[in-house]
């Protein structure tokens, strides 16, 4: 039987262009990256950057994998020394059309 009440509940993140991925579950990723990436791109934020910090490495080839597999995803490449380095990934989203 599944508890419900044990569930955590959802977290709100503010949709600015950064998501800093320090705060999420390695596990959260999956489903986190894409849906925060669509939620960028249905507000018009076409350049994100991705906080995945350093570490080992192993939670940026995440990030990647993930992006080489999104339509929504024109390109990425690591951020410089101004927007976090190889800590980072900077994202160009393709536009959406716009509505008349």
């Amino acid at each position: 039987m599944h508890d419900e009440k044990n569930k955590p509940s959802p977290v709100e993140i503010p949709i600015d262009g950064v998501l800093d991925l320090h705060t999420f579950a390695p596990s959260d990723v999956k489903t986190l990256v894409p849906e925060y990436l669509l939620e960028c791109q249905r507000l018009g934020i076409v350049q994100v950057r991705i906080i995945h910090g350093k570490g080992t490495g192993t939670l940026r080839r995440t990030v990647h994998a993930l992006l080489e597999r999104m339509d929504m995803v024109a390109g990425y490449r690591l951020g410089d020394e101004n927007s976090g380095g190889w800590g980072a990934t900077l994202v160009r989203l393709r536009g959406t059309a716009t509505l008349p």
